[in-house]
């Protein structure tokens, strides 16, 4: 490679062939441009240690804080970067003008959906649709948000409650509780789809059992029974966070008492149906019920009550004729 001068202007010349276009001045910035490159990936990489932290499910207040940090860093680090890139390149503001008009109509056509994924990220920084750690159902995924950047949010995904079977995408696990399978999901789909955020203002989630009882059957002490193994295993008022229980009643107007657990009759064809409504902590439903089946199954054994089941009554046989040979 040699330089080559050429009038007021100096080139570049590799094996004999003139470089057009490419001078000292360019061979400069380039060199200046992979320098600051170097050097923004280096303060990304100090960021990413200090802002370490263990990652935990549920997440961690300490985890949490570091995710946001790193994330508001991350951004101010991007847009220095760009800043520092335009100054090397561009040294006319209507030059610049011009080719950025050109080049933001070719990405704009060519990166729509990229685009989209950025702009949904910014509302995501805004804390307000779902933070790192958060449960939530996102595009059709269920499950605990543990990662987040420009263009994706990732997922561990969680079963479904009996209930939520027939909602896609099918599991094999009948509660919500994790998969194995980590899920990653355009941050566009916000803006076609709704976000449900189980734990977004409460770290807790109202869950239901339901007890068949027959219409025969002591039902008012069966009712006793299930509400006394709720209350052992479901979050009582006395356990809820000062600043949870503030938030609870100034934001949705629910009053502690309100938490406790209630039970509901309905009268079905076969039975009596008891629901029992109550509060638990939002990763701990299918350990909590659990136990409130083996305490509610103890109990009715020890009292005698029956469980009813599904049952048919024939109120009227038809005549039936057999023919055949007669004896000899």
């Amino acid at each position: 490679m040699t330089l080559a001068a050429d009038g007021d202007e100096t080139g570049v010349t590799l094996f004999g062939v003139r470089l057009l276009g490419f001078d000292l001045r360019t061979g400069e910035k380039i060199l200046f441009t992979v320098g600051l490159l170097l050097f923004f990936a280096l303060l990304r990489m100090l960021l990413a240690t200090a802002t370490r932290a263990k990652m935990t499910v549920p997440m961690k207040p300490q985890a949490r804080t570091a995710f946001w940090t790193r994330q508001i860093a991350s951004l101010v680090l991007l847009a220095a970067l760009v800043l520092a890139l335009v100054s090397v390149w561009f040294d006319n503001a209507s030059r610049f003008a011009t080719v950025g008009g050109l080049l933001s109509a070719g990405i704009a056509v060519a990166l729509q959906r990229a685009i989209t994924a950025f702009a949904a990220y910014l509302i995501i920084l805004r804390g307000a649709t779902f933070s790192i750690g958060d449960r939530i159902v996102m595009g059709a995924v269920r499950g605990d948000v543990i990662a987040l950047d420009p263009f994706q949010t990732t997922i561990m995904e969680m079963g479904e409650a009996p209930g939520e079977q027939a909602d896609a995408p099918a599991t094999w696990i009948y509660g919500r509780q994790f998969t194995g399978r980590i899920v990653t999901v355009n941050n566009g789909v916000i803006f076609d789809q709704p976000v449900y955020n189980y734990t977004r203002d409460f770290p807790y989630v109202w869950d239901e059992i339901h007890i068949p009882i027959p219409y025969d059957g002591d039902d008012e002490r069966a009712q006793r029974i299930v509400l006394e193994a709720v209350a052992r295993h479901a979050v009582t008022p006395e356990e809820i966070a000062e600043d949870d229980a503030v938030h609870l009643q100034q934001r949705y107007g629910i009053a502690l008492e309100d938490v406790r657990p209630r039970a509901y009759y309905t009268l079905t064809d076969n039975w009596i149906q008891i629901a029992v409504r109550f509060l638990v902590h939002d990763h701990g439903p299918r350990i909590a019920k659990d136990r409130m089946f083996r305490d509610i199954l103890k109990a009715f054994r020890a009292e005698g009550i029956g469980i009813a089941s599904g049952t048919y009554a024939i109120v009227q046989v038809p005549p039936l004729k057999v023919e055949g040979l007669s004896a000899p």
